[in-house]
């Protein structure tokens, strides 16, 4: 072997140990740095003429399994997303509490109607009902809070997503500027390992916000897409953009993200193509969880009013109030009565004697005083009805219609009291005469709590023409399918109907809908578009004079829904004057004359009837994860905890699940790509050995030359 072969070897040695040893030094630097990945120097014999000419470093190399970092990256987006989801619901259900706790809404519902009967018991005494209206007072306002929770948690939901998609953009400029560098050092055969390590720690800092798989390229650079395919990084970074709504509110309707692909000026919508990570947990908890749970407590909140409204209406105070003011019904004069049955309406005195009796027959379209002969409405309009009320009460009170309200008065001193007839109740939309009209409401409302308008096709529909209802049609993967706007036309509810039902213009292709027999709106998915949903983003109706529009008086819409539980309070005028609260019942048995007694001092039996809606059976509308029921108030409010605490605890399973399946995918990965103290030192122990070798070998040329340079 010649001197400079042996010079060679020698310096190539000396190089190729001191790139192991800094590789193995840099190795055990990182031994602590979450998702660092080991390297390692690359040997192979350096060959000269066919001979060995010493070693050569073809370069240093990251310790990566792709597929494994493929697997854990999956994973980490899983997890995140069951995180954040049971984070939110676990908050939630804090906030609520059990069905048993004290202070909770439920046991305040059961607090109120423990008051209740109570009051039943002794009814005239004042302390006994101011409880009940604090008691119901309280778990309305506890509703109120609830839901306010919901919005803060929808609306934080909303942030985090604007929030998530910048942290997004600056990791994906950042894996894009790598690349670069990444590239120009492998074209220079530098190392580059330290840029990749970098570059993977982005990939899965990116990981936990959405779902990604990477590709790598020959050159170094790293390609990033969502799962499906969609571009973030390739020879740039795309651009995602979300403007927050700053709003929780059931009914808003929030922006679409959007990408602009790398290098491209247009834009798409993005929403459909986010499957996994944190963004998705916040999509889902501002569009899916969270208005379900809205919808449910409004179920709860906005029925327990309902219920205790209908037994309050066919009941009356001691003594009876002078006026009864109804809700806004969202009627008009000249919409169709529409009642069935027959009730009853008295003038009854301070003292609870009879003034005078008005018994109404909607059957027959007419009204008798005092047992005389019957009357006919006039008309089959609320209006006729209204004016021929008026006239029968005569000197002793006074009907009027005006804005959507019924008013009844009696005059001086004197009171209204109503009963429906036992035999054939007055029936509209499964609510009684005063029910309906809401004259005598315990709780009061400023839009409809229910949406049984009793209205059928063939009524005026009420709106001016060109209002608009404005639909977004949501497909089931997320995407916008369409968006339609229907400008008001025609003059019925039908005609309203077959705009809706247009398969052109309207929403005829993805749903139809008709008014059922109670005048509630029935939408009904065409066959073969069962998973688009018709979603009303828009609303600018208002029918006459009442400012109802036609989401709140059919219920359309999660403003309409949702937004019920802010809705109901006990009457201000209970509240202030707990006498009127009404524990007794009209008494018409016997026939009663006028200037009998029909209103009794110590009467509980409307308290007791008011107790009842409790555990009477009742009719629920389908809400959040609930389908249409019949169950008693009490039951239902039972399910709304059981919910609450079941989807906490299934988000926490996920989660747990998620978290033990991101373990071990982790560990996998870090089998491999882990640092290993024991190796690393053993390593260095071989390139130190090696490097001193090398330079034995180095000093011994030397020797040689020196030796032969003195012979010379």
């Amino acid at each position: 072997m010649s001197l400079s072969s042996i010079l060679g070897s020698a310096l190539s040695g000396l190089q190729a140990s001191q790139i192991g040893l800094r590789s193995a030094s840099n190795n055990v630097a990182n031994v602590n740095t979450p998702g660092y990945a080991r390297t390692e120097a690359n040997f192979t014999t350096r060959v000269i003429d066919g001979r060995g000419f010493g070693v050569s470093v073809t370069g240093v190399v990251r310790v990566a399994d792709a597929f494994l970092q493929a697997a854990s990256v999956r994973a980490s987006a899983q997890f995140s997303a069951a995180e954040i989801i049971g984070q939110s619901l676990d908050r939630f259900q804090s906030q609520v509490g059990t069905f048993d706790d004290q202070g909770s809404i439920f046991s305040r519902l059961n607090q109120a109607f423990s008051s209740i009967a109570s009051a039943a018991v002794e009814p005239s005494l004042s302390v006994s009902r101011l409880s009940v209206a604090a008691d119901l007072q309280s778990f309305f306002e506890e509703g109120r809070r609830l839901n306010s929770e919901l919005r803060v948690l929808r609306q934080e939901a909303d942030s985090r997503i604007a929030s998530t998609l910048n942290r997004v953009n600056e990791l994906t400029a950042e894996i894009a500027n790598l690349n670069r560098e990444v590239q120009s050092l492998t074209s220079a055969s530098a190392d580059s390992t330290g840029a990749q390590n970098r570059q993977a720690e982005l990939v899965d800092e990116l990981a936990q916000y959405l779902d990604i798989r990477t590709t790598a390229n020959g050159d170094g650079r790293v390609f990033v897409s969502t799962t499906d395919g969609v571009a973030l990084v390739e020879n740039g970074a795309a651009i995602l953009r979300y403007p927050p709504s700053g709003s929780g509110a059931a009914g808003v309707d929030y922006a679409r993200i959007t990408i602009q692909s790398p290098g491209g000026s247009g834009q798409m919508d993005f929403n459909s193509h986010i499957r996994s990570g944190e963004l998705a947990a916040f999509l889902d908890l501002r569009d899916n969880e969270l208005p379900a749970l809205m919808e449910e407590m409004a179920e709860l909140v906005s029925t327990a009013a309902d219920a205790l409204n209908k037994e309050h209406n066919d009941a009356t105070a001691y003594p009876p109030p002078t006026t009864l003011e109804g809700r806004n019904t969202g009627l008009l004069g000249t919409d169709s009565l529409g009642f069935t049955g027959a009730t009853t309406i008295a003038v009854v005195d301070a003292g609870g004697a009879m003034v005078k009796q008005i018994d109404v027959d909607f059957d027959a379209g007419t009204l008798s005083v005092d047992g005389g002969a019957a009357t006919a409405f006039g008309g089959t309009a609320i209006a006729d009805f209204t004016a021929a009320l008026n006239t029968a009460l005569g000197a002793d009170g006074s009907a009027s219609f005006a804005n959507g309200r019924m008013t009844v008065s009696a005059t001086g001193t004197e009171g209204i009291s109503t009963l429906q007839d036992t035999t054939t109740p007055a029936d509209r939309g499964g609510r009684g005469f005063s029910h309906f009209f809401g004259l005598n409401d315990l709780v009061e409302s400023t839009r409809p709590l229910f949406f049984q308008s009793g209205v059928s096709g063939t009524d005026a529909h009420g709106f001016t023409p060109g209002q608009t209802l404005d639909f977004r049609i949501n497909a089931a993967n997320g995407t916008v399918s369409q968006n339609i706007s229907i400008s008001v036309a025609g003059t019925s509810f039908n005609d309203l109907l077959t705009q809706l039902n247009d398969p052109v213009s309207g929403l005829g292709r993805y749903a139809t809908f008709s008014i059922n027999g109670a005048g509630e709106l029935v939408q009904t998915p065409v066959a073969g578009f069962e998973s688009f949903e018709p979603e009303l983003v828009g609303d600018n109706t208002q029918r006459g004079t009442t400012t109802i529009a036609f989401s709140d008086l059919f219920g359309l819409g999660l403003s309409a829904q949702a937004g019920r539980t802010d809705l109901p309070q006990v009457a201000p005028r209970i509240r202030a004057n707990s006498s009127l609260l009404a524990m007794a019942k009209l008494d018409l048995s016997g026939a009663p004359a006028v200037g009998d007694i029909v209103v009794a001092s110590g009467d509980g039996r409307g308290g007791h009837a008011l107790h009842s809606a409790l555990t009477s059976q009742r009719a629920f509308s389908a809400a959040g994860g609930f389908a249409a029921s019949s169950a008693t108030l009490e039951n239902f409010a039972a399910r709304v905890a059981g919910d609450i605490g079941s989807r906490a605890a299934r988000a926490e399973r996920s989660a747990q699940s998620a978290e033990s399946l991101k373990s071990s995918a982790d560990q996998k990965r870090a089998d491999v790509e882990g640092v290993s103290l024991d190796e690393e030192l053993a390593n260095m122990t071989i390139f130190q050995q090696s490097y001193n070798a090398s330079a034995r070998l180095l000093q011994t040329a030397k020797e040689l030359t020196d030796t032969l340079l003195s012979i010379i």
